[in-house]
């Protein structure tokens, strides 16, 4: 009986949005980080998170076409931008969250060494991130376009699905070196890095995030991109080696 009454209690004392269920879209790259803080977040606020990790430009079609995503985490800029301008995005809760780096990498138990961008022209597969899509593949086609060795390289990219089939083509040896961001090769034991690459070399890496409107918990993603910018979230994107950026709103 006292069970019963507490559950009645409970029931009309919490507040009516605290079982709201939070659906997160964000960059594959993300996902060990935003795991952790997504739940540090249920802990504290009773909110549940659910997320679906992809590649940024993936995400943003599916939240334009009407997939009821309350939070946006990509990799790059533009592929916010597309959500923002078909009017998803609520006002004020844009923030530049997090950047990142690029590095090269290669099989583990590989001899090969990458010391420029030039002598990926000696690689015969080579996995990026889909370049004509994927953010992270288009920070690696800037990067070469800069080096003035895309054209050359180009032939021999393998495109994936994401950064993070790029990282498991390299893992698994279909082939010789791939560009991914610094924070998954940190992930992998089965990959060493051979370069990383500075940052006044590659174009800048952004990784924005918003609440959107278009889900079914607007309070409650705008809560998330707050807690997102706060010292917990801090802790977990620095301890896997994101760059935390000072988080002003954009417009």
């Amino acid at each position: 009986m006292r069970t019963c009454l507490l559950a009645l209690l409970l029931a009309f004392t919490l507040p009516a949005h605290a079982a709201e269920r939070i659906l997160v879209f964000a960059a594959a790259s993300t996902t060990e980080a935003l795991q952790e803080i997504g739940r540090a977040f249920t802990r504290e606020h009773g909110h549940p998170v659910e997320f679906a990790f992809g590649a940024s430009s993936d995400l943003a079609r599916q939240a334009v076409a009407g997939a009821p995503a309350d939070v946006f985490l990509s990799a790059d800029s533009t592929k916010l931008e597309q959500v923002q301008k078909a009017g998803l995005v609520q006002p004020g809760s844009r923030v530049d969250l997090l950047s990142n780096r690029l590095v090269v990498v290669v099989p583990v138990d590989s001899k090969r060494t990458v010391a420029s961008a030039a002598e990926l022209r000696e690689v015969k597969r080579l996995a990026l991130a889909d370049p004509a899509a994927v953010p992270a593949g288009l920070y690696a086609k800037g990067w070469l376009e800069k080096a003035g060795v895309w054209k050359e390289v180009e032939p021999r990219v393998v495109p994936a699905l994401d950064v993070r089939a790029a990282l498991a083509a390299v893992e698994a040896g279909r082939v010789e070196a791939g560009v991914v961001y610094a924070t998954d090769a940190a992930l992998s034991k089965r990959v060493r890095v051979v370069l990383s690459i500075p940052e006044a070399e590659g174009p800048r890496i952004v990784y924005p995030v918003a609440a959107l409107n278009g889900g079914k918990a607007a309070e409650a993603g705008r809560a998330f991109v707050r807690f997102l910018q706060g010292d917990t979230a801090r802790r977990s994107f620095e301890r896997r080696g994101f760059i935390v950026l000072p988080g002003k709103p954009t417009p």
